[in-house]
């Protein structure tokens, strides 16, 4: 069975619904709050993430209030290096929930990607 890892925001209700999700497959995850300093991403664990996200780097970063308030625009996460780049500095920025497993990782937006995926890696 692969390691099953959730980059998790219990604040955020799709976040939830992944660990809820996985509980009620059975499935044991690692759950990754990337927002606490300890459990922060680095540039360099983003980069290996992002070679393996099925989506599309761009959509790693979340579309917000914040994002504005950052001064960011479209060009500035063009890039796996830019992507990597904002979201070590900003890990709120994060999309989320991720799900990594078996060298493949996805967004678990909308939420009836988390079972299916889950399933391929238990």
């Amino acid at each position: 069975m692969a390691t099953i890892t959730i980059f998790h925001n219990p604040n955020c209700s799709s976040s939830r619904a992944a660990t809820e999700i996985a509980a009620e497959l059975g499935v044991p995850v690692d759950i990754r709050r990337y927002l606490l300093k300890a459990e922060r991403p680095t540039v360099d664990e983003l980069r290996g993430l992002l070679a393996i996200l099925e989506d599309e780097p761009t959509a790693l970063v979340r579309r917000d209030a914040t994002f504005t308030k950052l001064g960011l625009d479209e060009s500035d996460v063009r890039t796996v290096e830019q992507v990597a780049e904002v979201l070590a500095a900003h890990p709120e920025m994060l999309q989320r929930p991720v799900l990594v497993a078996g060298g493949a990782a996805i967004i678990g937006r909308p939420k009836d990607r988390i079972a299916p995926f889950l399933n391929a890696h238990r």
